[in-house]
């Protein structure tokens, strides 16, 4: 059985529609208001259940509210019901492939006493098509010794031995110290970070404890770099085996230290049709998604430009829907 655990925040978000953004001190109108689970890690757990079989496992470790709370109660219900493509469906031209990975939440690390989830209000302008997003949480980040424990478990356990491990690049130090105990606790394990929060301190050594590292194009930018394959090629660490960078309406990089290859792959549609942009949240986390999709079941069949191909293709597939429903069941169709 596949294992990849996924460590990160875990969000409700609150998403306003709005025509455009508004002026300081100013009123406006909404034009819809829609509530859903959302984070990082989370949202690539969401589309990795709709992409893998259900001989594999999905492990999310975040901390919620009080295990008793509504808040961490809607958050489960929010894994615990199939999306658009279940477990019955099946994919184009593979009779018989059943899909919908389940979503193991029993290494969440719940709060005691804390009622609400960590929460993301997104203002989305209909002008732009950006987001400006204002996050709050009362909860007590994870901490290293609390990852030990979990890694500890999962050892113990011996079930998940090489498995892999998705890390947000959120709390670089803390972060760093659950990966270097995951290199001793489960050494033949692999790991992938994102490196995605401009001028945040530590992120470089991070990337440098990683196989795969996954950089953001605001991230790039903000190093002074002009496009993705300029960042890829000064940034990618050398213990790294793979490094990605996306960037936005003009796609994604992909650079092997190893073979010195760099894989471009612009954003595609069928017949040159123009993208019909509806929501971008969650685009790089659906990246990712496709990404360590084909990284951990197409690792044989598919090369480093099929493997990018796919998550940006999935990412494009993304940003033409409101939230993640069938997402999984389409790109699979495309193949």
């Amino acid at each position: 059985m596949k294992h990849i655990f996924l460590v990160g925040a875990c969000y409700l978000d609150t998403i306003l529609s709005v025509p455009h953004y508004p002026e300081e001190d100013s009123k406006l109108r909404a034009q819809t208001l829609s509530t859903r689970r959302g984070g990082n890690c989370p949202n690539t757990t969401e589309v990795l259940s709709q992409l893998l079989t259900p001989d594999a496992e999905l492990h999310l470790i975040s901390c919620l509210p009080d295990a008793s709370s509504a808040a961490a109660a809607k958050i489960k219900a929010s894994f615990s019901s199939p999306s658009s493509t279940s477990s019955g469906e099946q994919r184009a031209g593979e009779v018989g492939v059943q899909r919908g990975a389940r979503v193991d939440l029993s290494m969440c690390i719940h709060r005691a006493g804390i009622e609400e989830a960590a929460s993301s209000f997104v203002i989305r302008s209909v002008k732009t098509g950006s987001r400006t997003i204002v996050n709050y949480s009362g909860l007590e980040e994870m901490s290293a010794d609390e990852f030990r424990a979990v890694a500890d478990g999962v050892r113990e356990s011996g079930g998940a031995e090489e498995s892999w491990w998705h890390f947000e690049g959120r709390i670089p130090a803390t972060t760093l110290k659950c990966i270097q105990h995951l290199r001793l606790a489960l050494p033949n394990t692999t790991v992938s970070v994102e490196v995605e929060r401009p001028g945040r301190e530590g992120l470089t050594e991070l990337a440098s404890a990683a196989d795969v590292v996954f950089y953001s194009r605001s991230w790039a930018e903000d190093r002074g770099h002009n496009d993705a394959t300029a960042c890829l090629k000064k940034e990618t660490p050398p213990t790294a085996s793979l490094a990605l960078c996306t960037w936005g309406s003009r796609g994604a990089a992909a650079y092997v230290p190893l073979e010195r290859e760099t894989v471009v792959c612009p954003v595609l549609e069928p017949g040159g049709r123009d993208i019909n942009v509806v929501d971008t949240i969650g685009a790089g986390d659906t990246f990712i998604a496709g990404m360590l999709y084909g990284l951990t079941c197409h690792q044989a069949d598919w090369d480093t430009r099929a493997k990018l191909r796919f998550a940006v293709d999935l990412a494009t597939l993304k940003v033409q829907r409101d939230g993640f429903d069938g997402l999984g069941r389409d790109a699979l169709g495309r193949l």
